[in-house]
C-alpha cells in the first residue's frame, strides 16, 4: 500500500510541476513576442526619423548606398542651417562630382562640377589633417573633368597641384598616375607625363596608356621610342578609335622619315575602316602630292575639309 501511495504522490507532483511550467512558457513566449515587436517598432521609428531629418548619420547611410542624389539633397539641407558645416560641405562636393560626371548634358554637368569645386574648396579650409588629402584628391579629379567638359586645358595646373599635394600627404589611388600623365601632357611637360604614365602602367597596362606614352615621346622628339609603343598598340588594340589614332600617328612619323609607301599603306588601311578620318585623307593627300599626282592630292584635301572644315593644313593646301 505504501508503494502505491508513493507512486500516486510522485505522479501528483509531476502533474503540478507540468502545470507550473506551461504558464511560465506561455509568459516567456508573450514577453519575447512583445520585446521583439517593440524592437522592430522602435527600429522603424528611428529609421523613419533618420530618413526624414537631414543628419550626418543619414548622409553616411546614403553615401554607403551610393545614393548620390540623396547625399546631395541631405547635405544641401544641412548647409542651409550651417553653411560652414565641414562634413556637409565635403559630402556635398563629393556627391555633386559623381552626379556631374554621370550627366549627359554638358551644361548641367559643368554646373554640378563647379558646385563640387566650390564646396570642396570651402571644406578644405577647415578640413582635419586626416581628411584633407582625400579632399585634395577629389578636387584634382573635379578640375580634371572640368577640363574635359570645357574642352580646354585651363585647369590642368590645378589638377597637378591638388593631386601632387594629395600624394605628398599620403593619399593614394590607382587613377592618380593616369590623371597626372594626361594633365602634364596638356601642360606641355612630356617628361613628367611619361613618368606618370609609366607609373600607371605598373598598376594596369592598357592600350590607352601605351598610346599616350607614344604621343609624349613623339612630342619630345624621341621618335624611336614613340614607334615602339605605337607598334604595341597597333598590333593588339581592341578599341577601333584608339587603333585609328595610333595608325595615324605612326603614318605621320613615316611621312617625316620619308617612308612614303609605308605611310600610304597605313592611310589606306585607316580609310578602309573609317572614311570619315579627316587626318587620313589629309595624309593621303600629302602622299599623292609627294608622288606628283596633284589632282588626287587636292581631291583628298577637299574630302578632309568636307569632314572637318577647320583642318588648318588642308585649308592652306586648298586655298593657297
Amino acid at each position: 500500500m505504501k508503494r502505491g501511495e508513493n507512486n500516486s504522490s510522485n505522479n501528483g507532483s509531476i502533474v503540478k510541476k507540468k502545470g507550473k511550467i506551461i504558464p511560465v512558457l506561455l509568459i516567456s513566449i508573450v514577453v519575447v513576442t512583445v520585446v521583439s515587436f517593440l524592437s522592430i517598432f522602435l527600429y522603424r521609428v528611428i529609421k523613419t526619423n533618420i530618413q526624414k531629418k537631414p543628419t550626418v548619420t543619414r548622409l553616411q547611410i546614403e553615401w554607403s548606398e551610393k545614393d548620390y542624389a540623396g547625399v546631395y539633397n541631405t547635405s544641401d539641407k544641412l548647409l542651409e542651417k550651417n553653411p560652414l558645416n565641414n562634413t556637409a560641405l565635403t559630402y556635398h562636393g563629393y556627391s555633386a562630382f559623381y552626379i556631374g560626371v554621370s550627366e549627359t548634358d554638358p551644361t548641367i554637368a559643368q554646373s554640378y562640377i563647379d558646385e563640387s569645386i566650390r564646396s570642396l574648396r570651402l571644406a578644405l579650409m577647415s578640413a582635419k589633417e586626416k581628411t584633407a588629402p582625400q579632399i585634395k584628391y577629389m578636387l584634382g579629379k573635379a578640375y580634371f573633368y572640368k577640363n574635359i567638359i570645357c574642352c580646354y586645358h585651363y585647369y590642368a595646373d590645378l589638377v597637378v597641384k591638388y593631386l601632387e599635394e594629395a600624394i605628398a600627404e599620403g593619399y593614394s589611388s590607382d587613377d592618380i598616375p593616369e590623371l597626372l600623365g594626361l594633365s602634364y601632357g596638356q601642360l606641355g611637360m612630356p617628361y613628367d607625363s611619361i613618368k606618370s604614365f609609366s607609373d600607371a602602367l605598373l598598376i594596369r597596362e592598357s592600350d590607352f596608356l601605351l598610346f599616350n606614352i607614344a604621343k609624349e615621346y613623339y612630342a619630345q622628339g624621341q621618335i624611336s621610342a614613340a614607334k615602339q609603343y605605337l607598334y604595341q598598340v597597333t598590333s593588339k588594340a581592341c578599341d577601333d578609335a584608339l587603333l585609328l589614332k595610333s595608325q595615324n600617328l605612326l603614318a605621320k612619323i613615316y611621312m617625316e622619315e620619308d617612308k612614303i609607301d609605308e605611310a600610304r599603306e597605313l592611310y589606306e588601311q585607316i580609310l578602309d575602316k573609317d572614311q570619315n578620318s579627316a587626318e587620313a585623307h589629309y595624309g593621303l593627300g600629302l602622299v599623292y602630292e609627294l608622288s606628283g599626282d596633284v589632282v588626287k592630292a587636292r581631291a583628298e584635301y577637299r574630302k578632309c575639309l568636307k569632314i572637318d572644315s577647320t583642318f588648318d593644313e588642308a585649308v592652306k593646301k586648298v586655298y593657297k
